[in-house]
Parts: C-alpha cells; structure tokens; sequence
C-alpha cells in the first residue's frame, strides 16, 4: 500500500501502481491538510467573500460574481462544459497515472477539496475504474481542463469508463464497483480540472518506457557491434576521461561489459583504423540521450509532488491566491526535449541497421538474406525503420513555442505541454519500433557469424531475441516479428545486465 502525502511520490511508485495495481491510500498527514483548506473554502461561502472559481466564474468571467445559492450549479456546469476532447482516448495506464497524480495533488491540501470526494478519486483508482478520455483538447494552461473534466465526469456518475474489460457509463461503473457518485459542492469541480495530470501522466509513462528503451539501446547497440566486427578501442576509458560526461563515460563503461569476452569485435588497424560514427560515437551519443533522461526525470518529480491548481489555498494564513502553477510551461520543454532525445536514439540505431543490411558497408550477405536475390532478407525492415525516424522528426518539432490565447484573451499564453507529451510518448513507440528492428538485424547477423563467438553479455541478449523472433531461414513476413519483439520490449522485462564485473 502506498501512502500519499502530495510530496513523496517516486517514479519507482508510479510504476507499481500503473503496471503492478498496487493501492493507494491519503496518508493521516495529508488528511488533516484537506480537511483544513476545506474550512477555508466553506468560510469564504459563508461568509460570501470573493474567490475566483468560488464564488465567481471561470476565464473571463472571473469578474462574475456567483451566488451563494448556486455555487454548486457552477461546479457541475464545470466540469460538463469542459468535457469537450477529442480523439482517440487515453491508453488505460496512463488515466491510470492521470487519477494517481491528480490524488496525489489533492492530497497536498492546497485545493479545497472534500475528503470524501478525494476519497472517492482513491477508490476509483483502486478498483481499476478508467474514465474515458479523449486524447486531444488539451492547451496545458489553464492545465489540462478537457482531459480532467472527462475524468471528473465518472465521479459525478456521468461520462463513460471502462471497467471489466467493458465501456460503460460512469454512473453504471461505479454502481458495479459498489460506489457511489458525488455531487460537487464550491470549488470541487475547479479543484479536480485545474491542473497539469494530463500532460504529466502521459510524460511519465513515456519517461519509463522512453528510459528502460534507452538502456536497453546500449545493449542492442554492443551486438550490432559484434555483427559488424566493429572496433572496441573507441570504448576504452581514456578517450572519455578528457570529456568528462559522467553520462558518455557510463555509457562507453557498459559497451565493454557487454562486449566482454567477445571473439567477434576487433581492435584499431585489425580489419579497418576506425568504425563510421553510428558505431565509434555510441557513447556520446547514448550518453546525451542519458542526460536528457536525467533533466525530465528531475522535472517529473517535482511535478507529480506539485500543487498546480488554482486559486490555491493556504490554510495556515487563509489566504487564497490566484496565480499560474497550472501552467505547463516546465512540462512542455522536458517532453519536446524528451522526444528530440528518442528520436536520436533511433537515428542512430537506423543508421546501424543500414550497415547490417547494406552489402557496401559489411562483409556479410546482403540485407542479411538466406539466399540474397532470390529473397530479399531484412531489406525493407530498414525501409520501415527510416520511415519512423523520418515521422519522429516531424513529431520532434517543439510544442512548447508555440501558443494560442483562450478566454476572450484572459489566457493569452499557453503551453501546449499535453500536445508536447502526446508528441514524446508517441516518439518513445516508434523508437522502440526501430530498436526492435535493429535487434532483429544485430542477432541475424550474430547468427551469420557464429553466434558461439558472442560475449556473454551479449550472448544472453541474443537469446532472448531468439526465444521470440526465431533465426530467419528463408522470407516470411517479418512485420509480426517486429511486433513481437517491441511489444516485448514495453510489456516483459528485459535483462539489462551485461555480464560485466560489478
């Protein structure tokens, strides 16, 4: 069971709740803090004093003052109003992290929610209940008030969700799962919408996968390495002592522990002075991936732990504040540096495909085919993988310069954080298309060699690509195969460890 306090949650936790359905609970803390910011917002009901999006509207309409009488009115027109995305929805585990961070937000105690509509959000992600929401409408700022809205929709029994493996309403999932809706009192409706969940939870997911896929490059990388005989010197220590990357020295480090042991790679002047630069420069280049890796890490962390509602309510002081951490300004650079990093990963890994399959640059049998002429090999595969590298370079063009004013001009500058996520994750999907494509290549190779003569590191690689894409012997339709192999990669936990000393 993982506590929430709104300031500790790690990626490690995110993880175990996403794909392993671990539960969640406020932690007693944080409880005191929600019950308190919620005292506040009743006081300035009560008292009838003026609070953006509590006794007023919303947007423009800031200045429109809102009676007692309809406070509620307000917040559920709200969150009806707002439930305007569009596209293809959200895939489950990411709403998954949209309903933990949007918990763990709340639970800061910062928001003016009730505890039992906090409470309401935990059981519905404890009982796998996933709202359906639709992936485009989002401009990051005001945060993510579309994606959140059709979140918010099942707590108050509208909406659709899935549930059971079955789409259904909002109000008929919660009856399965033995809850019932809330009705929405002052501020609740703002306080579930206004935020950056969207765009963050999409950034996570893409940040995990995006890092697992990285480390895993090095290692399909080291038997690409083998399959072209390439030279190990360009790894050694020295060379990356005088650039003091602790990235780049990392990367280089792990080459060698993968290709330990190796009876296939050579050494300067054996064969050739020196490899092109998709395979002499993999540690700067993976190592710059690292760092990028790091820098949205960082980012993440702070945001998944932040308070980005507004207004934002002080308990301590009883001020209530209308500012801007609902801006994903922070979000939308880490995501577009995310996927100008992914798609570098797998720019060079195409480029290393090429030399596998292109008899001008090899000494092995052209697009490594059983039998070059009559059939055709693993050709196209570098076909497809240019192909992605070409898209990803369309999707790594930033979102985040650009902007659109909202709001009759009251938002007169916005994100585009959620776009940039969306962007990234997609990135993250067919860099792992390519990778797939390389490993498919590196191991064929391997087995052209002689696969006996692999490190042991890179041995056990070997065969783990094997025990899902078997040794191609003759044509056959290899896209089955690169499905396979990146589904594997994002679902199966791969072995990342080379085989090095520790």
């Amino acid at each position: 069971m993982i506590q929430l306090d709104g300031n500790r949650l790690t990626m490690d936790q995110v993880s175990q709740v996403v794909h392993h359905n671990e539960e969640v609970q406020i932690s007693d803390i944080a409880w005191d803090s929600v019950r308190k910011s919620r005292e506040v917002v009743e006081l300035i009901v009560s008292e009838g004093r003026l609070a953006y999006g509590v006794t007023t509207g919303f947007g423009k309409f800031s200045d429109t003052v809102i009676p007692a009488a309809d406070v509620e009115e307000l917040q559920i027109n709200l969150i009806r109003s707002h439930a305007c995305g569009v596209g293809e929805p959200l895939p489950g585990k990411v709403v998954k992290a949209m309903l933990l961070l949007r918990a763990n937000a709340l639970a800061k105690g910062y928001s003016g929610i009730r505890p039992e509509t906090l409470q309401l959000l935990v059981d519905v992600l404890n009982r796998n209940i996933s709202p359906v929401i639709p992936s485009q409408g989002s401009l990051g700022a005001s945060g993510d008030l579309a994606p959140l809205s059709h979140l918010a929709l099942v707590l108050v029994g509208e909406g659709e969700a899935d549930y059971l493996g079955q789409r259904m309403s909002g109000g008929d999932a919660l009856q399965q799962a033995g809850l019932q809706p809330i009705r929405l009192q002052a501020k609740e409706g703002l306080a579930l919408i206004n935020g950056t969940q969207a765009m963050t939870a999409i950034g996570t997911m893409a940040y995990l996968e995006a890092e697992q896929l990285a480390r895993l490059a090095d290692g399909v990388a080291a038997l690409t390495l083998e399959g072209l005989r390439g030279i190990v010197c360009a790894f050694l220590p020295e060379s990356h002592q005088v650039r003091p990357y602790p990235e780049q020295q990392a990367v280089a480090e792990r080459i060698l522990g993968w290709v330990e042991g190796s009876r296939l790679t050579t050494k300067q002047g054996e064969l050739r002075t020196q490899d092109a630069y998709s395979l002499r420069c993999i540690p700067q280049v993976h190592g710059a991936i690292q760092q990028v890796l790091s820098y949205v890490k960082d980012k993440l962390l702070i945001e998944i732990n932040a308070a980005t509602d507004n207004p934002l309510i002080f308990s301590d002081s009883g001020k209530v504040i209308s500012g801007g951490n609902f801006h994903g300004q922070p979000i939308a650079f880490a995501m577009d540096f995310l996927g100008i990093a992914m798609s570098e990963l797998a720019s060079i890994s195409e480029r290393r495909i090429e030399r596998l399959v292109n008899p001008q640059l090899n000494d092995l049998p052209a697009f490594l085919s059983p039998n070059p002429g009559l059939q055709s090999g693993l050709m196209i595969t570098q076909y497809v993988a240019a192909s992605l590298v070409s898209e990803n370079k369309t999707l790594a063009h930033p979102s985040s310069v650009d902007s659109i004013p909202s709001s009759a001009n009251q938002e007169d500058h916005v994100s585009m954080g959620t776009t940039a996520a969306r962007h990234a994750a997609r990135i993250v999907e067919n860099s792992r298309m390519v990778l797939a494509i390389e490993a498919i290549c590196s191991a064929q190779a391997a087995d052209i060699r002689g696969a006996d003569g692999l490190a042991p590191g890179t041995g056990r690689l070997h065969n783990q690509i094997r025990s899902i894409v078997p040794l191609i012997v003759k044509d056959r339709v290899f896209a089955q195969d690169i499905e396979r192999l990146s589904r594997s990669m994002k679902e199966q936990e791969w072995s990342l460890d080379n085989g090095a000393p520790a």
